[in-house]
C-alpha cells in the first residue's frame, strides 16, 4: 500500500498540498463501505488462499493472512475494530490492520490484486447477499399472505373500485 506525498493518500501522488477537509469528508467512503465488511473479509480470505495454493507466497504466510483476516472479522463483529477515517475506505482499513497484526506479511495480501477488481468483487458479493435477503423477505411476506388467506378463506369484505365500495369479495382472494 504505497503512500502519497499528500497526506498519505494512495491516490494523491501528484498533489503538492493536502486536499481540503470538505473534499476529504465528501469523498470518504468508509461510512458506506463498513456494511461490506463480511464481503471484504471473505474475498480477502479467498485471495490469500489462492496466493498460497499457487505458491505466489509461502503457504505459512497465506495461512497467517487467513488467521489475521478472521481475527479482524471478529473484531468488526464485536464492535472492537479501530476504524480510521484517515484511511479512506474499508479496504485500506483492513489492510492496515492486517499489517499491524502481521507486519510485512500483512502487506502481501495485495499481491496480484487490483484495487478495482477488489472493489468490484466486494460490491458484487454484497449485491448478491442483498438480493438473497430481499428474496427471503419477499418469500416470508408471501407465506404470511397465504397464511392470512387460508385462515380467512370464508370472510367476506367489500371490494373497492375508484375509491368506492363495489361488489363483495373474499378476504382470501
Amino acid at each position: 500500500m504505497a503512500k502519497a506525498k499528500s497526506g498519505g493518500k494512495s491516490w494523491g501522488g501528484r498533489f503538492r498540498q493536502q486536499t481540503h477537509a470538505l473534499v476529504e469528508a465528501y469523498t470518504l467512503s468508509l461510512p458506506v463501505d463498513r456494511r461490506m465488511w463480511r464481503e471484504e473479509i471473505a474475498a480477502s480470505i479467498a485471495h490469500a488462499r489462492m496466493l498460497g495454493r499457487q505458491r505466489i507466497i509461502p503457504r505459512g504466510e497465506a495461512n497467517a493472512l487467513v488467521r489475521g483476516l478472521r481475527e479482524i472479522g471478529r473484531e468488526i463483529e464485536q464492535g472492537k475494530f479501530p476504524w480510521r477515517d484517515d484511511l479512506e475506505d474499508i479496504h485500506t482499513n483492513i489492510e492496515a490492520r492486517l499489517s499491524r497484526k502481521l507486519g510485512a506479511v500483512g502487506g502481501k495480501l495485495h499481491t496480484a490484486r487490483s484495487r478495482n477488481d477488489q472493489v468490484a468483487t466486494d460490491l458484487r458479493l454484497y449485491a448478491m447477499a442483498a438480493c438473497d435477503r430481499a428474496i427471503a423477505a419477499a418469500t416470508s411476506f408471501q407465506r404470511a399472505l397465504l397464511d392470512l388467506a387460508e385462515a380467512n378463506r370464508h370472510v367476506v369484505m367489500p371490494g373497492y373500485t375508484h375509491l368506492q365500495r363495489a361488489q363483495p369479495v373474499l378476504l382470501a382472494h
